[in-house]
């Protein structure tokens, strides 16, 4: 590995354990709220039940009308059901591969797992609020951040009162844990580090 590209933490002496990395992935189950659950329900129902009926009508009734190479009704329709359709099996995969996770049912504790709410404060004491859920919900505007992502990653199984390092191409930052909560809606503003 080129030494540019190599990362290296700002104050060596404070991180002489072993190289900080990122936890890796196990598994390959699709983790996602009750939530995101039912809004991919929601939007599957819709595209097979309403817009996929409503746009084989205007192919039909494009067809209809004759030469359809020049017909844009036709040619776009077909386009659109091809979307619909590639939509739908999208659709079908992440809700057959996913396990949902109840947020609400979960018994209080002070670790990181999936769902938590983590209020944390970076080496400037500016305190920032996540919370880790599925890949179809993460939201960074709102501050859900999928279960995947780096900083979630170094979060999981961590307790509240625990001090966490992420890598960063700026170097290594350290993160204090300072509260873990379980509910089931958006923190409502993006983490800054």
């Amino acid at each position: 590995m080129s030494e540019d590209l190599e990362f290296k933490a700002e104050d060596e002496e404070d991180y002489d354990e072993e190289e900080v990395k990122i936890p890796e992935i196990k598994g390959t189950k699709n983790y996602m709220t009750r939530a995101c659950y039912n809004r991919l329900l929601a939007e599957r129902k819709n595209l097979v039940l309403v817009e996929r009926p409503e746009t084989v009508q205007v192919v039909a009734w494009a067809a209809s009308n004759g030469d359809r190479s020049e017909n844009g009704d036709y040619l776009y329709g077909k386009k659109r059901l091809r979307e619909i359709d590639r939509r739908i099996r999208f659709l079908n995969k992440r809700i057959e591969n996913s396990e949902v996770i109840d947020i609400a049912n979960r018994p209080p504790t002070d670790q990181i797992f999936f769902g938590a709410t983590v209020l944390f404060a970076n080496e400037q004491g500016e305190e920032s609020k996540i919370r880790i859920v599925g890949i179809d919900e993460a939201d960074g505007s709102v501050g859900d951040v999928s279960w995947i992502s780096p900083i979630a990653r170094v979060f999981l199984k961590h307790f509240e009162g625990e001090t966490v390092l992420l890598p960063t191409p700026k170097g290594v930052k350290k993160l204090d844990i300072l509260e873990v909560t379980y509910v089931d809606e958006p923190p409502g503003k993006p983490h800054s580090l």
